[in-house]
């Protein structure tokens, strides 16, 4: 069975629309949980058509600000303030479905009202056309977070929130989906809020990253942030290794299931990608 997005797409990111007003403004937001401290006076901006990308360790509280963002969160103090008609497409880390309840892909699909040619062209984007008939029970992770970007795509929202989208998919799949989503500003003018642990993808396909430990510890450029401490103390200062491929690469004797949720990286040691150039402007505070 084929699954793989088909590899169309730009790979130069969008730019936000300038001077536009913020889908979203969270301002200064504290969220605790029994005493302790999730997320400790946080503050962050969306713009419209903005690509941005959201790291930090396992435990930071990335989880728990998506929730925020997506209205899902109480909070303790601070603010949450939406401009405009904001519509939100969520593609969760995960995905229980019981099987008590059988529900086809299809089926899934069809409770989002939208027209035929549009629901067409999303499904073949994604490779979720020939899904339609299976149950989404018996999924694979990678097929699971496909038909889940779909159907977040179907509703066309102007903010499209992905918390891990790339679990399960093997590495070509992967980059591919990678480029689509690089492509979705263009293509459907929503803005991307990303949670990521691949730090090519990171320092390649967005405009702003937002390195969070309970706090924003900094947030600007890809290139800017590469150099501010906070993000050196959490990730290091090694440059970011590019994942090269080659016809010639055995990645079938890695993992011959492309839905393996272990698959592990080929990175060719000898290309990397130094982002460290001088910057004329500082590390951008979070939510400007």
């Amino acid at each position: 069975m084929n699954t793989t997005v088909a590899p169309r797409y730009s790979f130069i990111p969008a730019s936000p629309a300038p001077s536009a007003q913020p889908l979203i403004e969270i301002d200064q937001v504290s969220v605790l949980f029994d005493q302790r401290v999730a997320l400790n006076k946080v503050s962050l901006t969306l713009a419209p058509r903005e690509i941005v990308s959201l790291i930090g360790p396992n435990g930071a509280g990335k989880s728990t600000l998506v929730k925020v963002v997506l209205g899902l969160q109480k909070i303790n103090s601070g603010t949450r303030q939406v401009h405009g008609d904001l519509k939100i497409g969520y593609v969760p880390q995960r995905f229980h479905l019981s099987r008590s309840m059988p529900l086809r892909v299809r089926d899934l699909f069809d409770l989002i009202r939208t027209t035929p040619d549009f629901r067409n062209q999303i499904l073949e984007d994604t490779g979720s056309a020939n899904l339609l008939n299976r149950d989404v029970q018996d999924l694979s992770g990678g097929e699971r977070q496909r038909v889940l970007l779909a159907r977040a795509l179907l509703i066309r929202p102007n903010l499209l929130v992905l918390d891990e989208p790339m679990q399960g998919l093997d590495i070509h799949s992967e980059e591919e989906l990678y480029a689509y989503v690089r492509t979705l500003p263009d293509r459907y003018g929503c803005a991307v809020l990303m949670v990521s642990h691949d730090l090519q993808w990171v320092m390649q396909g967005t405009q702003r990253v937002i390195c969070l430990n309970h706090h924003i510890c900094c947030s600007g450029t890809p290139a800017s942030v590469l150099q501010d401490p906070a993000y050196q103390a959490i990730f290091g200062t090694a440059r970011v290794p590019y994942e090269h491929h080659h016809d010639h690469c055995r990645h079938e004797d890695l993992h011959h299931d492309h839905h393996h949720m272990n698959a592990t990286p080929h990175i060719h040691p000898e290309v990397a990608i130094d982002l460290l150039e001088p910057t004329s402007k500082d590390t951008n505070e979070a939510g400007h």
